[in-house]
Protein backbone atom coordinates (compact mmCIF):
# COMPACT_ATOMS: atom_id res chain seq x y z
CA UNK A 1 0.00 0.00 0.00
CA UNK A 2 3.27 2.63 0.18
CA UNK A 3 2.49 3.70 -3.38
CA UNK A 4 -1.06 4.41 -3.16
CA UNK A 5 -3.03 6.62 -1.08
CA UNK A 6 -3.85 5.62 2.58
CA UNK A 7 -6.48 4.22 3.68
CA UNK A 8 -8.25 5.20 7.06
CA UNK A 9 -9.72 2.73 9.79
CA UNK A 10 -11.45 4.25 12.64
CA UNK A 11 -11.37 1.92 15.28
CA UNK A 12 -13.87 2.19 18.80
CA UNK A 13 -13.43 0.20 21.59
CA UNK A 14 -15.78 0.21 24.63
CA UNK A 15 -13.57 1.95 27.70
CA UNK A 16 -12.57 -1.25 29.50
CA UNK A 17 -9.08 -2.56 29.59
CA UNK A 18 -9.44 -5.90 28.54
CA UNK A 19 -11.25 -4.35 25.31
CA UNK A 20 -8.83 -0.96 25.00
CA UNK A 21 -5.50 -3.04 24.73
CA UNK A 22 -6.54 -5.85 21.97
CA UNK A 23 -7.89 -2.66 19.96
CA UNK A 24 -4.78 -0.79 20.16
CA UNK A 25 -3.29 -3.79 19.32
CA UNK A 26 -5.11 -4.58 16.24
CA UNK A 27 -4.65 -0.52 15.35
CA UNK A 28 -0.97 -0.96 15.59
CA UNK A 29 -1.06 -4.49 13.38
CA UNK A 30 -3.30 -2.57 10.58
CA UNK A 31 -0.91 0.69 11.17
CA UNK A 32 2.18 -1.61 9.97
CA UNK A 33 0.22 -2.45 6.72
CA UNK A 34 -0.05 1.21 5.81
CA UNK A 35 -3.76 2.20 7.02
CA UNK A 36 -3.91 5.14 8.78
CA UNK A 37 -5.30 5.05 12.00
CA UNK A 38 -8.50 7.20 14.04
CA UNK A 39 -9.35 5.75 17.80
CA UNK A 40 -12.78 6.98 18.80
CA UNK A 41 -13.52 6.22 22.35
CA UNK A 42 -15.40 7.39 24.97
CA UNK A 43 -13.97 10.11 28.05
CA UNK A 44 -14.06 7.47 30.17
CA UNK A 45 -10.87 5.10 30.24
CA UNK A 46 -9.63 7.19 27.38
CA UNK A 47 -6.37 5.62 26.42
CA UNK A 48 -3.17 8.25 26.37
CA UNK A 49 -2.19 9.51 23.02
CA UNK A 50 1.05 10.28 23.69
CA UNK A 51 1.72 6.57 24.11
CA UNK A 52 0.61 6.16 20.63
CA UNK A 53 2.12 8.96 18.51
CA UNK A 54 1.32 7.65 15.10
CA UNK A 55 -2.56 7.37 15.87
CA UNK A 56 -5.48 10.33 15.89
CA UNK A 57 -7.60 10.17 18.48
CA UNK A 58 -11.50 11.36 18.64
CA UNK A 59 -13.35 11.44 21.63
CA UNK A 60 -16.33 11.56 22.27
CA UNK A 61 -19.50 11.53 25.42
CA UNK A 62 -19.89 8.47 26.92
CA UNK A 63 -22.97 9.16 28.78
CA UNK A 64 -22.41 7.32 32.19
CA UNK A 65 -23.00 8.25 35.26
CA UNK A 66 -20.72 8.03 38.16
CA UNK A 67 -22.32 4.69 39.95
CA UNK A 68 -21.76 2.98 36.60
CA UNK A 69 -17.97 4.13 36.28
CA UNK A 70 -17.22 2.54 39.96
CA UNK A 71 -19.81 -0.69 39.38
CA UNK A 72 -17.31 -1.42 36.76
CA UNK A 73 -20.66 -3.61 35.86
CA UNK A 74 -19.36 -3.75 31.97
CA UNK A 75 -22.61 -5.31 30.63
CA UNK A 76 -24.61 -2.38 32.31
CA UNK A 77 -21.61 0.00 30.66
CA UNK A 78 -22.22 -1.91 27.07
CA UNK A 79 -25.70 -1.40 27.58
CA UNK A 80 -25.38 2.52 28.39
CA UNK A 81 -23.22 3.12 25.37
CA UNK A 82 -25.44 1.27 23.00
CA UNK A 83 -28.22 3.96 24.18
CA UNK A 84 -26.12 7.48 25.12
CA UNK A 85 -23.71 7.24 22.50
CA UNK A 86 -25.40 6.86 19.36
CA UNK A 87 -25.61 10.77 18.55
CA UNK A 88 -22.60 12.22 20.55
CA UNK A 89 -20.67 9.51 17.98
CA UNK A 90 -22.55 10.20 14.80
CA UNK A 91 -21.79 13.96 15.84
CA UNK A 92 -18.56 13.07 15.89
CA UNK A 93 -18.27 11.29 13.07
CA UNK A 94 -19.67 13.87 10.45
CA UNK A 95 -17.28 16.11 11.99
CA UNK A 96 -14.33 14.15 11.67
CA UNK A 97 -15.41 12.57 7.70
CA UNK A 98 -15.88 16.63 6.80
CA UNK A 99 -12.61 17.95 8.79
CA UNK A 100 -10.96 14.68 6.35
CA UNK A 101 -12.28 15.71 3.34
CA UNK A 102 -10.98 19.53 3.51
CA UNK A 103 -7.69 18.89 5.36
CA UNK A 104 -6.43 15.12 4.07
CA UNK A 105 -6.58 16.51 0.26
CA UNK A 106 -10.12 14.03 0.41
CA UNK A 107 -8.66 11.92 2.29
CA UNK A 108 -12.09 9.58 3.48
CA UNK A 109 -12.82 6.54 6.30
CA UNK A 110 -12.21 3.46 4.19
CA UNK A 111 -14.00 1.54 7.06
CA UNK A 112 -14.70 1.81 10.94
CA UNK A 113 -13.84 -1.18 12.81
CA UNK A 114 -15.87 -1.71 16.25
CA UNK A 115 -16.02 -3.85 19.21
CA UNK A 116 -18.96 -6.12 19.31
CA UNK A 117 -20.45 -4.79 22.88
CA UNK A 118 -20.99 -1.64 20.85
CA UNK A 119 -23.77 -3.18 18.39
CA UNK A 120 -25.37 -0.04 17.46
CA UNK A 121 -22.49 1.14 15.47
CA UNK A 122 -22.97 -1.12 12.72
CA UNK A 123 -26.43 0.79 11.96
CA UNK A 124 -24.56 3.98 12.41
CA UNK A 125 -21.60 2.69 9.88
CA UNK A 126 -24.57 2.24 7.24
CA UNK A 127 -26.14 5.31 7.97
CA UNK A 128 -22.93 7.28 7.23
CA UNK A 129 -22.43 5.18 4.03
CA UNK A 130 -19.37 3.71 5.46
CA UNK A 131 -17.96 -0.12 5.36
CA UNK A 132 -18.17 -1.50 8.73
CA UNK A 133 -16.31 -4.64 10.32
CA UNK A 134 -16.97 -6.40 14.20
CA UNK A 135 -13.99 -6.99 16.42
CA UNK A 136 -14.17 -9.63 19.05
CA UNK A 137 -12.02 -9.45 21.80
CA UNK A 138 -12.95 -12.82 23.31
CA UNK A 139 -12.82 -16.20 22.08
CA UNK A 140 -14.72 -17.69 19.14
CA UNK A 141 -15.92 -20.69 21.62
CA UNK A 142 -17.12 -17.67 23.76
CA UNK A 143 -19.07 -15.75 20.94
CA UNK A 144 -20.41 -19.50 19.91
CA UNK A 145 -21.88 -19.63 23.12
CA UNK A 146 -24.07 -16.36 22.70
CA UNK A 147 -26.01 -18.00 19.79
CA UNK A 148 -26.35 -21.36 21.90
CA UNK A 149 -27.44 -19.12 24.77
CA UNK A 150 -30.49 -17.76 22.52
CA UNK A 151 -31.31 -21.07 21.48
CA UNK A 152 -31.41 -22.98 25.02
CA UNK A 153 -33.26 -19.65 26.16
CA UNK A 154 -35.98 -20.17 23.31
CA UNK A 155 -35.81 -23.79 24.03
CA UNK A 156 -36.99 -23.29 28.14
CA UNK A 157 -32.97 -24.30 29.36
CA UNK A 158 -32.88 -20.89 30.88
CA UNK A 159 -33.20 -19.34 33.02
CA UNK A 160 -30.77 -22.47 34.52
CA UNK A 161 -32.04 -24.76 37.00
CA UNK A 162 -29.07 -25.65 39.64
CA UNK A 163 -29.38 -29.15 38.68
CA UNK A 164 -28.73 -28.55 35.21
CA UNK A 165 -25.81 -26.76 35.82
CA UNK A 166 -23.12 -29.72 34.97
CA UNK A 167 -24.60 -31.26 32.41
CA UNK A 168 -23.25 -30.82 29.03
CA UNK A 169 -24.67 -28.18 27.08
CA UNK A 170 -25.80 -29.95 23.18
CA UNK A 171 -23.69 -28.19 20.36
CA UNK A 172 -21.17 -27.13 22.33
CA UNK A 173 -18.42 -29.65 23.15
CA UNK A 174 -17.16 -30.22 26.84
CA UNK A 175 -19.05 -26.99 28.15
CA UNK A 176 -21.63 -27.65 31.09
CA UNK A 177 -24.51 -25.37 31.36
CA UNK A 178 -22.45 -23.39 34.64
CA UNK A 179 -20.02 -22.41 32.19
CA UNK A 180 -22.12 -20.30 29.86
CA UNK A 181 -21.50 -16.45 30.13
CA UNK A 182 -24.55 -15.74 31.55
CA UNK A 183 -24.69 -12.52 33.52
CA UNK A 184 -27.77 -13.11 36.08
CA UNK A 185 -29.15 -9.41 34.72
CA UNK A 186 -32.54 -7.96 33.98
CA UNK A 187 -30.91 -7.16 30.70
CA UNK A 188 -28.39 -10.23 29.90
CA UNK A 189 -30.89 -11.49 26.94
CA UNK A 190 -31.05 -8.13 25.95
CA UNK A 191 -27.72 -8.09 25.88
CA UNK A 192 -27.20 -11.58 24.06
CA UNK A 193 -29.51 -10.96 21.42
CA UNK A 194 -28.29 -7.50 20.53
CA UNK A 195 -24.72 -9.77 20.10
CA UNK A 196 -27.27 -11.93 17.90
CA UNK A 197 -28.66 -9.29 16.16
CA UNK A 198 -25.05 -8.09 14.97
CA UNK A 199 -24.42 -11.79 14.42
CA UNK A 200 -26.97 -11.53 11.44
CA UNK A 201 -25.35 -9.27 9.44
CA UNK A 202 -24.60 -10.01 5.61
CA UNK A 203 -22.17 -9.68 4.61
CA UNK A 204 -20.25 -9.62 7.92
CA UNK A 205 -16.63 -9.61 8.42
CA UNK A 206 -15.66 -10.51 12.11
CA UNK A 207 -11.99 -10.29 13.69
CA UNK A 208 -10.96 -12.79 15.92
CA UNK A 209 -7.94 -12.05 18.69
CA UNK A 210 -7.34 -16.14 18.15
CA UNK A 211 -5.59 -18.74 16.60
CA UNK A 212 -7.24 -21.17 14.15
CA UNK A 213 -6.01 -24.46 15.49
CA UNK A 214 -6.66 -23.84 19.15
CA UNK A 215 -10.82 -22.86 18.13
CA UNK A 216 -11.32 -24.66 14.83
CA UNK A 217 -13.79 -25.91 16.01
CA UNK A 218 -16.17 -22.95 17.15
CA UNK A 219 -14.58 -21.22 14.37
CA UNK A 220 -15.75 -24.12 11.92
CA UNK A 221 -19.06 -23.90 13.64
CA UNK A 222 -19.30 -19.81 13.37
CA UNK A 223 -18.92 -20.19 9.65
CA UNK A 224 -21.41 -22.60 9.01
CA UNK A 225 -24.14 -20.41 10.96
CA UNK A 226 -23.23 -17.31 9.43
CA UNK A 227 -21.52 -17.09 5.76
CA UNK A 228 -19.46 -15.05 7.65
CA UNK A 229 -15.97 -13.87 6.83
CA UNK A 230 -13.70 -14.88 9.47
CA UNK A 231 -9.97 -13.41 10.53
CA UNK A 232 -8.06 -15.22 13.44
CA UNK A 233 -5.12 -12.66 13.66
CA UNK A 234 -4.05 -13.70 17.26
CA UNK A 235 -2.64 -13.14 19.77
CA UNK A 236 -2.03 -10.15 18.71
CA UNK A 237 0.31 -8.70 21.62
CA UNK A 238 2.33 -11.60 19.51
CA UNK A 239 1.69 -9.91 16.11
CA UNK A 240 2.00 -6.57 16.73
CA UNK A 241 5.06 -6.51 18.97
CA UNK A 242 4.29 -3.48 20.28
CA UNK A 243 6.17 -1.55 22.90
CA UNK A 244 3.76 1.38 23.67
CA UNK A 245 1.99 0.78 26.83
CA UNK A 246 -1.87 0.77 26.58
CA UNK A 247 -2.74 -0.27 30.45
CA UNK A 248 -5.33 2.05 32.12
CA UNK A 249 -3.76 1.73 35.58
CA UNK A 250 0.25 2.33 36.37
CA UNK A 251 2.32 -0.45 36.70
CA UNK A 252 5.43 -1.40 38.61
CA UNK A 253 8.19 -2.14 37.19
CA UNK A 254 10.28 -3.20 40.28
CA UNK A 255 8.26 -6.36 40.03
CA UNK A 256 10.78 -7.32 37.45
CA UNK A 257 13.97 -6.61 38.95
CA UNK A 258 12.53 -8.96 41.96
CA UNK A 259 11.98 -11.75 39.65
CA UNK A 260 15.40 -10.91 38.05
CA UNK A 261 17.12 -11.82 41.71
CA UNK A 262 17.94 -15.22 42.55
CA UNK A 263 14.58 -16.67 41.93
CA UNK A 264 15.37 -20.46 40.20
CA UNK A 265 13.41 -21.07 37.39
CA UNK A 266 9.34 -21.99 36.73
CA UNK A 267 9.48 -21.16 40.78
CA UNK A 268 7.49 -18.13 41.01
CA UNK A 269 3.27 -18.40 40.66
CA UNK A 270 1.91 -15.33 39.49
CA UNK A 271 -1.33 -13.76 41.06
CA UNK A 272 -3.84 -12.12 39.22
CA UNK A 273 -7.63 -11.36 38.85
CA UNK A 274 -7.04 -9.01 36.19
CA UNK A 275 -8.36 -5.43 35.84
CA UNK A 276 -12.72 -6.15 37.52
CA UNK A 277 -12.46 -9.32 39.84
CA UNK A 278 -11.19 -8.73 43.47
CA UNK A 279 -10.97 -10.53 46.70
CA UNK A 280 -12.87 -9.07 49.55
CA UNK A 281 -10.10 -8.00 52.54
CA UNK A 282 -11.10 -11.44 54.93
CA UNK A 283 -10.44 -13.21 51.33
CA UNK A 284 -7.37 -11.31 50.76
CA UNK A 285 -6.03 -12.59 54.38
CA UNK A 286 -6.65 -16.41 53.72
CA UNK A 287 -5.05 -15.92 49.99
CA UNK A 288 -1.58 -14.57 51.79
CA UNK A 289 -2.03 -17.25 54.50
CA UNK A 290 -2.68 -20.23 51.91
CA UNK A 291 0.37 -19.12 49.30
CA UNK A 292 2.93 -18.37 52.45
CA UNK A 293 2.25 -22.18 53.84
CA UNK A 294 2.79 -23.33 50.19
CA UNK A 295 5.71 -22.11 50.59
CA UNK A 296 6.36 -21.25 46.84
CA UNK A 297 7.25 -18.08 45.32
CA UNK A 298 4.51 -15.74 44.49
CA UNK A 299 4.07 -12.71 42.57
CA UNK A 300 0.41 -10.96 43.87
CA UNK A 301 -1.37 -8.10 42.64
CA UNK A 302 -3.67 -6.59 44.65
CA UNK A 303 -5.12 -3.40 43.30
CA UNK A 304 -6.22 -0.55 45.40
CA UNK A 305 -10.27 -1.40 44.57
CA UNK A 306 -9.59 -4.26 46.67
CA UNK A 307 -8.14 -2.85 49.54
CA UNK A 308 -7.37 0.88 50.54
CA UNK A 309 -4.61 0.61 52.19
CA UNK A 310 -2.30 -2.52 51.50
CA UNK A 311 0.65 -1.84 53.48
CA UNK A 312 -1.51 -1.71 56.39
CA UNK A 313 -2.96 -4.61 55.65
CA UNK A 314 0.26 -6.55 55.46
CA UNK A 315 1.18 -5.05 58.85
CA UNK A 316 -1.64 -6.46 60.05
CA UNK A 317 -1.69 -10.02 59.26
CA UNK A 318 -0.26 -12.54 61.73
CA UNK A 319 3.37 -12.64 62.70
CA UNK A 320 4.53 -15.71 60.56
CA UNK A 321 1.93 -14.96 57.86
CA UNK A 322 3.76 -11.45 57.23
CA UNK A 323 7.92 -13.22 57.70
CA UNK A 324 6.97 -15.10 54.74
CA UNK A 325 5.30 -12.43 52.83
CA UNK A 326 8.66 -10.63 53.01
CA UNK A 327 10.77 -13.65 52.44
CA UNK A 328 8.70 -15.01 49.54
CA UNK A 329 6.74 -13.08 48.14
CA UNK A 330 6.63 -9.57 46.35
CA UNK A 331 3.11 -7.54 46.19
CA UNK A 332 2.58 -4.83 44.00
CA UNK A 333 -0.80 -2.93 42.84
CA UNK A 334 -0.43 -3.28 38.76
CA UNK A 335 2.31 -5.60 37.07
CA UNK A 336 3.28 -5.62 33.24
CA UNK A 337 1.94 -8.44 32.83
CA UNK A 338 3.54 -10.10 29.62
CA UNK A 339 6.54 -9.31 30.76
CA UNK A 340 6.06 -11.18 33.94
CA UNK A 341 4.71 -14.26 31.99
CA UNK A 342 7.69 -14.34 29.75
CA UNK A 343 10.17 -14.41 32.62
CA UNK A 344 11.83 -17.19 33.25
CA UNK A 345 11.35 -17.55 36.77
CA UNK A 346 7.42 -17.60 35.99
CA UNK A 347 5.79 -20.73 36.28
CA UNK A 348 2.56 -20.55 37.05
CA UNK A 349 -0.86 -18.27 36.90
CA UNK A 350 -3.48 -18.01 39.03
CA UNK A 351 -6.31 -15.97 36.84
CA UNK A 352 -9.77 -14.28 36.45
CA UNK A 353 -8.90 -16.35 33.16
CA UNK A 354 -9.97 -13.30 30.88
CA UNK A 355 -9.01 -13.88 27.28
CA UNK A 356 -5.79 -11.91 26.98
CA UNK A 357 -4.99 -13.10 30.26
CA UNK A 358 -5.37 -16.51 28.97
CA UNK A 359 -3.26 -15.78 25.25
CA UNK A 360 -0.76 -14.03 27.29
CA UNK A 361 -0.24 -17.01 29.70
CA UNK A 362 -0.52 -19.68 26.46
CA UNK A 363 2.02 -17.46 24.73
CA UNK A 364 4.43 -18.72 27.48
CA UNK A 365 4.23 -21.54 28.23
CA UNK A 366 2.47 -20.98 31.51
CA UNK A 367 -0.14 -23.03 33.27
CA UNK A 368 -2.86 -21.63 35.02
CA UNK A 369 -5.04 -21.95 38.18
CA UNK A 370 -8.85 -20.85 37.26
CA UNK A 371 -10.82 -19.11 39.08
CA UNK A 372 -13.26 -17.54 36.93
CA UNK A 373 -15.31 -14.63 37.89
CA UNK A 374 -18.06 -13.72 35.14
CA UNK A 375 -18.75 -13.56 31.68
CA UNK A 376 -16.12 -15.35 28.97
CA UNK A 377 -13.71 -15.96 31.83
CA UNK A 378 -15.83 -19.49 32.82
CA UNK A 379 -15.53 -20.15 29.20
CA UNK A 380 -12.13 -19.97 28.90
CA UNK A 381 -11.73 -21.63 32.24
CA UNK A 382 -12.91 -24.70 30.47
CA UNK A 383 -11.25 -24.77 27.38
CA UNK A 384 -8.01 -24.50 29.87
CA UNK A 385 -9.07 -27.24 31.80
CA UNK A 386 -10.85 -29.71 29.99
CA UNK A 387 -9.95 -29.19 26.22
CA UNK A 388 -6.48 -27.59 25.97
CA UNK A 389 -5.49 -29.39 29.60
CA UNK A 390 -2.92 -26.54 30.80
CA UNK A 391 -5.43 -25.37 33.71
CA UNK A 392 -6.45 -26.16 37.00
CA UNK A 393 -10.21 -25.78 37.43
CA UNK A 394 -10.56 -24.57 40.91
CA UNK A 395 -14.01 -23.82 42.44
CA UNK A 396 -13.61 -24.07 46.23
CA UNK A 397 -13.91 -21.83 48.95
CA UNK A 398 -11.23 -18.89 49.32
CA UNK A 399 -10.05 -20.89 52.29
CA UNK A 400 -6.05 -21.08 53.37
CA UNK A 401 -5.99 -24.99 53.42
CA UNK A 402 -7.21 -25.09 49.71
CA UNK A 403 -5.03 -22.96 48.44
CA UNK A 404 -2.03 -24.13 50.00
CA UNK A 405 -3.49 -27.44 47.79
CA UNK A 406 -4.00 -25.79 44.46
CA UNK A 407 -0.94 -23.95 44.34
CA UNK A 408 1.41 -27.04 45.10
CA UNK A 409 -0.61 -29.27 42.70
CA UNK A 410 0.24 -26.50 40.13
CA UNK A 411 3.74 -25.52 41.29
CA UNK A 412 5.31 -28.59 43.01
CA UNK A 413 3.37 -32.18 41.76
CA UNK A 414 3.85 -33.90 38.86
CA UNK A 415 0.74 -32.47 37.35
CA UNK A 416 1.33 -29.25 37.12
CA UNK A 417 4.42 -30.54 35.93
CA UNK A 418 2.24 -32.30 32.98
CA UNK A 419 0.56 -29.51 32.23
CA UNK A 420 3.52 -27.33 31.93
CA UNK A 421 5.14 -29.60 29.25
CA UNK A 422 1.25 -29.43 27.57
CA UNK A 423 1.82 -25.47 28.06
CA UNK A 424 5.24 -25.69 26.31
CA UNK A 425 3.68 -27.14 23.23
CA UNK A 426 0.93 -25.42 23.02
CA UNK A 427 3.75 -22.36 23.11
CA UNK A 428 5.22 -23.71 19.72
CA UNK A 429 2.07 -24.45 18.05
CA UNK A 430 0.87 -20.79 18.65
CA UNK A 431 4.68 -19.61 17.00
CA UNK A 432 4.25 -21.76 14.35
CA UNK A 433 0.34 -20.00 13.60
CA UNK A 434 1.48 -16.84 14.25
CA UNK A 435 4.03 -17.32 10.87
CA UNK A 436 1.54 -19.10 9.43
CA UNK A 437 -2.39 -19.19 9.57
CA UNK A 438 -2.63 -16.16 11.43
CA UNK A 439 -0.56 -14.67 9.13
CA UNK A 440 -2.44 -15.08 6.25
CA UNK A 441 -5.48 -14.43 7.86
CA UNK A 442 -3.85 -11.12 8.66
CA UNK A 443 -3.33 -10.87 4.85
CA UNK A 444 -7.07 -11.66 3.92
CA UNK A 445 -8.53 -8.90 6.51
CA UNK A 446 -6.35 -6.47 4.84
CA UNK A 447 -7.76 -7.13 1.48
CA UNK A 448 -10.82 -7.46 2.55
CA UNK A 449 -11.13 -4.01 3.88
CA UNK A 450 -9.64 -3.07 0.51
CA UNK A 451 -12.51 -4.87 -1.49
CA UNK A 452 -14.90 -3.17 0.97
CA UNK A 453 -13.22 0.38 -1.16
CA UNK A 454 -12.56 -0.92 -4.63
Amino acid sequence: MENQIRHRLVLIPPPLQGHITPMLQLATILHSKGFSITIAHTHFNSPNPSNHPNFNFLPFFDGLSNTQITSKNFVDIASTLNIKCVSSLKETLVHYITKLANENHGEKIACIIYDGFLSFIDSLAKELKLPSIVFRTTSATNLLTYHVCLQLQSKGYLPLQDSKSRDLVPELDLLRFKDLPLFNLTNQYDFLQSIGKTLSITPLGVIFNTVESLEDSSLNQLQKLYKANLFPIGPLHMIANDANNSSILQENDNCISWLNYNKPRKSVLYVSLGSIASWEEKELTEVACGLVNSRQNFLWVIRPESISDVSAWLESLPEDVKVGVAERGCVVKWAPQSEVLAHKAVGGFWSHCGWNSTLESLCEGVPIICQPSFGDQRVNARLLSHVWKVGLEWCNAIERDEIERVVRRLMVNSEGEMMRQRATELKHEIGIAVRGSSCDALNGLVKYILSLNA
